[in-house]
């Protein structure tokens, strides 16, 4: 009988191609399992430095939160700390507390993702994006209105009423939010992108101009008030230096009228049997008060400057220049300049044995 006859012409074409097909679906299958394989080492378990870093960055997260809700508690609670300059530490808490809350928590999450993805959507991008901003710049300008009123409780105690001092931190405080608000919703208003679904980016609009005004307005600004501010309290400090004077109190042997000194002026009081006279050379109460705000002024600007200036530099050049600049350093600027959230309370309640005072009493209180 004849051979049936097949499609698979000449004798073994058949075969060959089978055997292609074979070929390619294993070439397939193996390109599949090489990308499922490099899928999956993107999500490999950390390293254990990773994972102590993961844990420092939650740890920094939950202080700064409880740390800050702590003094807004206290500010509430403690009638005394009602007025000025508390509105201005509760306005400055109430801006850490809500970058503990609501942009740290999103930006950890962020970290976590293969190659620094976002994967949460347009909105959710926005609304952390929005949020970082606003919180974070009015942050700083909130510490620059710290500044600001110590250095005019300083310079000008006389003019610088209560009822004076109680207005102008009011409208700094209304300024400051009313600023960070202007500066976070541009985007939203069609000034840059901020979100990219091909890239899976989210980050603060990279339009050369919006950074050029966000970057000044949220730190290039209040940057050169605070130095300004903490030259001119340095200066007054200085020269208050000059006229210390000692106070002691010297007994004399009899009774004698005012006499005339030298090189320094006393006080004689006439007794029966003595005088004690008193050597006005030394610093006044005030004026220890006004170097501790000048020393506490000082630590603030300084772990201010230290925390954001990285970021800051980053962040103004990178969209200029077209720098590309590594993600990893990205990252640690941006969660130093996060920490900034958490050594605010701890400058201005260090300086402050009130607080100290406050938070033994409410934590009995509690008790």
């Amino acid at each position: 009988m004849a051979e049936p006859l097949s499609p698979c012409t000449p004798r073994g074409q058949c075969q060959a191609n089978m055997g292609a097909n074979t070929s390619s679906a294993n070439v397939d299958a193996n390109s599949s399992v090489l990308v499922g394989s490099s899928a999956w080492r993107g999500r490999e378990p950390f390293s254990i430095f990773t994972v102590l870093i993961l844990t420092l960055l939650v740890l920094l997260t939950v202080a700064t939160f409880l740390w800050n809700l702590l003094v807004l508690a206290t500010i509430l609670r403690v009638k005394a700390f009602h007025r000025v300059p508390h509105n201005l530490v509760a306005s400055t808490a109430v801006s850490d507390v809500l970058v503990a809350a609501l942009v740290m928590p999103l930006s950890l999450v962020k970290e976590l993702s293969a190659e620094r993805r976002w994967r949460l959507g347009r909105e959710l991008c926005l609304v952390w994006v929005s949020f970082d901003v606003l919180c974070c710049t009015a942050s700083i300008w909130n510490v620059t209105a710290i500044a600001l009123d110590r250095y005019w409780s300083i310079t000008r105690h006389l003019e610088y009423t209560m009822l004076t001092r109680r207005r102008i931190s009011n409208v700094m405080i209304a300024l400051t939010w009313a600023l960070s608000a202007a500066i976070s919703l541009a985007p939203l208003f069609g000034w840059g992108e901020t979100y990219s679904p091909e890239q899976e980016r989210c980050q603060v609009s990279q339009a050369p101009s919006y950074t050029i005004v966000s970057t000044g307005g949220a730190f290039y600004l209040p940057l050169c008030v605070v130095l300004f501010v903490y030259w001119k309290i340095y200066k007054a400090a200085k020269f208050r230096v000059g006229g210390h004077r000692k106070n002691a109190v010297v007994p004399l042997p009899q009774a004698a009228q005012v006499k005339e000194a030298s090189h320094e002026s006393q006080m004689v009081f006439t007794a029966r049997h003595a005088a004690i006279t008193f050597q006005t050379d030394g610093e006044t109460w005030r004026e220890q008060k006004e170097k501790k705000a000048a020393l506490m002024v000082g630590i603030l600007i300084g772990v201010f400057v230290l925390c954001w200036i990285p970021f800051f530099i980053t962040e103004l050049i990178s969209p200029l220049c077209s720098c590309n600049i590594p993600p990893v350093w990205k990252s640690i600027f941006l969660w130093l300049g996060y920490s900034n959230s958490f050594f605010n309370p701890l400058i201005y309640t260090a300086f402050n044995k009130n607080y100290n005072n406050a938070f033994k009493h409410l934590f009995v209180k509690q008790r």
